[in-house]
């Protein structure tokens, strides 16, 4: 079993399957070839693999505009209602529009101008119960969208708010429509 014949077969077949596998390794890589990175291990021979594109220097332009601060009052004079009610469907999963329409949250029929935590038929929580006496304005509502666990801690909402003032101020503008 073991002559020079099948010896050099055996050798001739593992030379022939390292040559098959040089020749596709070539030509594989030949089809799938990556850029190469030619640098001789400093900056100055470094492969350039895209641009870099200098910002304009807007110095004092943009020193100004970075000081510009937004009132929630210039926001809410120029709200859209119609982007409001868009807005509202974050909020319509808890809350219905409906006169005394409790859901998870109170109704918010004529919220805009409402006691607060003054909701007949709806339990509130301690923290909501503390607020009893003021009134929802445009002002506090927006304090109180911005972030509900901010504005009275403890309270059962779970929502983390709306941080975009423009969303803000045309949700509360939407509501002020409903029920006002």
């Amino acid at each position: 079993m073991f002559n020079t014949t099948n010896l050099l077969k055996l050798g001739a077949s593992a030379a022939g399957a390292l040559l098959i596998l040089l020749l596709v390794n070539w030509g594989a890589s030949s089809l799938y070839k990556v850029a190469a990175d030619d640098a001789h291990g400093d900056e100055e021979h470094a492969v350039v693999r895209g641009y870099v594109i200098a910002p304009e220097d807007h110095g004092e332009e943009q020193a100004a505009a970075e000081e510009v601060v937004v009132t929630f009052a210039d926001v809410y004079a120029a709200a859209d209602a119609d982007k409001g009610k868009k807005v509202f469907g974050k909020c319509k999963a808890c809350h219905k529009l409906d006169e005394g329409a409790h859901a998870t949250g109170p109704a918010l029929y004529g919220i805009v101008g409402h006691a607060q935590a003054a909701q007949d038929g709806f339990a509130y929580s301690d923290a909501l119960l503390g607020l009893a006496g003021g009134t929802w304005t445009p002002e506090e509502l927006d304090h109180w969208l911005e972030s509900p666990k901010g504005y009275a801690p403890g309270n059962k909402m779970t929502f983390a708010g709306l941080k975009k003032i423009e969303d803000r101020a045309n949700l509360i503008a939407y509501l002020a429509t409903i029920g006002g």
